[in-house]
């Protein structure tokens, strides 16, 4: 039991100390460049927003998207985390408590000058099941998610509605033998922002499953995502993801709920609850439904799932 504490209080001292750094960082003179240049891309997104959800005629949609373009090129694509939880309807123990945590982020190779103003870009995201309550901490599960894609912002009478992308997709667990799970798939996905508080995402892929090991697939991670969030600016988030697989009123579900800790930093508690298949590669086929406690890092400008 003693040891199982430890456990908990090494993993959120881990978090609190990777979460605090930033904060703390703007009170030493050694990082005051890093600092000058998070408040530069925070004052930048914002004068972007203010001219998004706020058209004025002197804006064109050329000008909206030279402001998307001055945007910086590398940053967070999803959320980035790492929570605790266990299973929501048994007693805690170390067989079904774990941590999670994903990072992710993009690169934008070019502005908006390819054909239809599309930019080019890459991501990479990770996902990580970790059985912190075991001996020697084992990671479970390792995902690895790349994608090179298309972009291209949307505007419409000189507002700024969201951002619509066509990307090819590899995800594996980088295992061998029976453990071994991989698939590809060409996707198309589109955000939209109807105002400063609502954003709507919508995905949908053709699948490619040639991993030996995991033939049923796209039977338990379905077709496509939908999520819908609602965003308190420098307060609170809440998210619903839904993500359709095979049959009839099937659907693997995540809530997540975020509260701002700082209201100039974008860091939050994080709580997730997730009920279905699917959640890792290793373990697709399996049902989990889990409550999960934590920190999050948000992208300022993107709502991805």
């Amino acid at each position: 039991m003693k040891r199982d504490v430890l456990r908990v209080l090494f993993i959120a001292l881990l978090a609190l100390v990777g979460m605090q750094t930033g904060y703390a960082q703007k009170h030493t003179r050694a990082v005051n460049d890093s600092t000058k240049s998070h408040s530069s891309f925070t004052s930048r997104t914002d004068e972007v927003l203010e001219r998004f959800f706020k058209p004025d005629p002197e804006f064109l949609a050329d000008s909206l998207i030279k402001a998307f373009d001055d945007t910086p090129s590398f940053g967070i694509y999803k959320d980035n985390y790492i929570v605790l939880g266990s299973d929501l309807l048994r007693n805690p123990d170390r067989n079904n408590s774990d941590a999670k945590f994903q990072i992710s982020v993009m690169q934008r190779l070019t502005n908006s000058i390819l054909p239809f103003k599309t930019y080019l870009f890459l991501t990479y995201t990770q996902l990580a099941i970790w059985d912190v309550f075991k001996e020697s901490f084992p990671f479970r599960d390792l995902n690895f998610n790349p994608t090179v894609g298309l972009g291209k912002p949307l505007i419409h009478n000189n507002r700024y509605l969201g951002d619509i992308s066509f990307q090819l997709e590899h995800e594996s667990n980088g295992k061998d033998s029976i453990a071994s799970r991989s698939w590809n798939k060409i996707s198309f996905s589109g955000q939209f922002k109807i105002n400063r508080h609502w954003s709507y995402f919508g995905k949908v892929w053709i699948p490619f499953v040639d991993g030996e090991n995991n033939k049923d697939l796209v039977h338990y991670k379905g077709w496509g995502t939908f999520a819908v969030s609602y965003n308190q600016r420098d307060k609170y988030n809440v998210s619903l993801v839904v993500n359709p697989r095979s049959g009839f009123m099937n659907a693997n579900i995540t809530l997540n709920c975020s509260y701002r800790i700082f209201s100039d930093e974008n860091q939050y508690l994080f709580f997730e609850l997730y009920n279905g298949y699917g959640e890792n590669l290793l373990d697709y086929d399996k049902f989990h439904q889990r409550f999960r406690l934590g920190f999050v890092i948000k992208p300022n400008f993107r709502f991805i799932y």
